[in-house]
């Protein structure tokens, strides 16, 4: 049970702090006063979505909080929402999910929309609201049949991806094979480019090479030459060493001398041999050059272009050859996996179609005792092919008197029936098993007698448990145990808990009005004597 409510900055409501009353609560007040807050309030403490467009002018954060007691004891919970869309969430304190919050609160608290009426006019809303209802053997056929479809599609994705065109697939992989191929057989490496590009400068200018080295090789061994020229200033040094000790340092230098002119000489010499068969290896580079710009202009700008291209298709070698493999046992295991699919739909169909006739017929009895004469609820279970959600397409029937033939809600229910259905098949499905259930205008185009058998209802489904009912209706807010009035002034609104003569006023205004009209006052007093168990 919510014991304590607190709420603050939420839309209009700007402060609230309420002791909540046990048994059925009624939330009232004027048009446009904000009673649906209190509501949301409850959504955002079970754990439901936030959004910051709830966020008050009074502030940049709304806070909402409550004191449930569950299993004897007191749990406090506390949400907080900022303008750019923060969530926290609070459990006995401590800062924690809001999914967690779902778990410990909203799995004890049902919220009955307003809206949900239409909701239940639609196919996709008739099929969401059974499903809801399966007991743990529907829930489960629903996770299995979800299991079965996803694989399904995901083999039926494969195989579209793949095309049914098994020997386009042969093409393309004999096409990516001579690629492959071409490329490795050319034998290239990164860098490659660069160093052919070199060779062939030189080759090019092979003449003039071998004449410069020529030169050179004249310049050194010529006559005197620089060998004969250091030979001498060999001798000469050692002659100096021998009458002057400290010009030994000069004999290491000349030494090293010798040693770089012998490396100079010998460099010189094979390069002179290096280019001895120029023409042969001109030619070969040339065509090596020339087999680059074959494949650059079949497979990309550069060479390391190429060698990635030739990467990429020795890979889509591999991968078409493992499609053209899977292809020869896909079409078996999407045929597999759709009798899959469509057993699970069976068994899943099987369970919507028994837990609808308990539905229905709950809804039915509960019907009559809103003031419904032999009226009729039916599910229409239609099988269709395989869907996200089943094998299987729903409608809701209903009919208000037995001389009349079942029709979709949506086309002949008015507002006041829809609301009544709507009551009647939340009771049937098992509402009344949650601790705390919110109506939100659940009676909406419903009045007179009918209203007071709503209410009738109302009190009895809140015997052991607390039911919220935010309402227009004098009838239904005489059944009530606790009695809350939202009041609004300008752009502010408060809520507060309303004394037994606060409840008559309330009551005289919801009936007339005339808050303080005496003929008011009497009837609404007469009207909450009569409602009282």
């Amino acid at each position: 049970m919510l014991e304590e409510l607190s709420v603050r900055n939420l839309g209009i409501l700007a402060s609230a702090s309420v002791e909540v009353p046990t048994g059925l609560v009624v939330v009232t007040g004027e048009t446009g006063a904000g009673k649906t807050l209190l509501i949301g309030a409850l959504r955002l403490l079970a754990g439901e979505n936030a959004n910051r467009g709830s966020v008050g002018p009074n502030g940049d954060e709304l806070s909402v909080a409550g004191r449930f007691v569950i299993a004897d004891e007191d749990v406090v919970v506390q949400r907080k929402v900022t303008t750019k869309g923060r969530s926290r969430a609070y459990l006995g304190g401590e800062i924690t999910a809001a999914g967690e919050l779902g778990r410990t609160i909203g799995s004890r608290v049902d919220v009955v929309a307003q809206h949900e009426g239409f909701r239940l006019a639609s196919a996709a809303g008739a099929l969401a609201f059974l499903d809801s209802t399966l007991p743990a053997k529907g829930q489960k056929a629903l996770t299995t049949y979800d299991a079965a479809y996803r694989t399904w599609r995901t083999l039926v994705a494969e195989r579209e991806e793949m095309g049914d065109d098994t020997r386009a697939l042969e093409r393309e992989r004999e096409m990516a094979i001579f690629q492959a191929e071409e490329i490795a057989a050319s034998g290239f490496s990164v860098g490659e480019d660069a160093d052919l590009q070199i060779r062939v400068e030189r080759l090019r200018n092979a003449e003039e090479i071998v004449s410069l080295l020529g030169s050179i090789d004249e310049f050194i061994h010529g006559d005197p030459g620089v060998a004969g020229l250091l030979g001498e200033t060999a001798r000469s040094v050692a002659k100096l060493v021998r009458v002057d000790s400290t010009a030994s340092p000069l004999v290491s230098q000349l030494e090293e001398m010798e040693a770089l002119l012998g490396e100079f000489m010998a460099d010189v010499t094979r390069r002179a041999m290096d280019d001895s068969d120029s023409d042969e290896v001109l030619a070969v580079v040339e065509d090596r050059i020339a087999l680059l710009g074959q494949l650059r202009r079949k497979y990309g700008d550069s060479l390391e272009d190429v060698l990635a291209f030739g990467k990429q298709a020795a890979s889509r070698v591999a991968e078409i050859t493992e499609l053209i493999a899977r292809s020869e046992t896909l079409d078996d295991d999407i045929a597999a996996a759709l009798t899959t699919v469509v057993d699970a739909g069976d068994v899943l169909s099987r369970h919507r179609r028994a837990r609808a006739d308990q539905v229905a017929v709950g809804a039915t009895r509960h019907l009559a005792e809103l003031g419904f004469d032999g009226p009729t609820v039916r599910f229409n279970i239609e099988e269709v092919v395989p869907l996200a959600s089943g094998t299987n397409r729903v409608g809701l029937l209903f009919a208000s008197h037995e001389s009349l033939a079942p029709e979709p809600i949506g086309r002949i229910a008015s507002g006041g029936e829809l609301s009544r259905l709507v009551l009647a098949l939340r009771l049937a499905a098992g509402i009344d098993t949650a601790d705390i259930v919110a109506f939100d205008e659940i009676d909406a185009g419903v009045g007179g007698t009918t209203a007071r058998a709503m209410g009738a209802r109302l009190q009895e489904l809140a015997t052991g448990r607390q039911v919220f009912c935010v309402t227009h209706l004098p009838q239904v807010a005489a059944f009530a145990d606790g009695h809350i009035v939202v009041e609004r002034t300008g752009a502010v609104a408060t809520a507060r808990v309303l004394d037994d003569a606060e409840r008559v006023d309330e009551v005289a205004r919801m009936l007339s009005g005339l808050p303080d009209s005496e003929s008011g006052h009497s009837h609404a007093a007469e009207l909450l004597a009569s409602s009282q168990r």
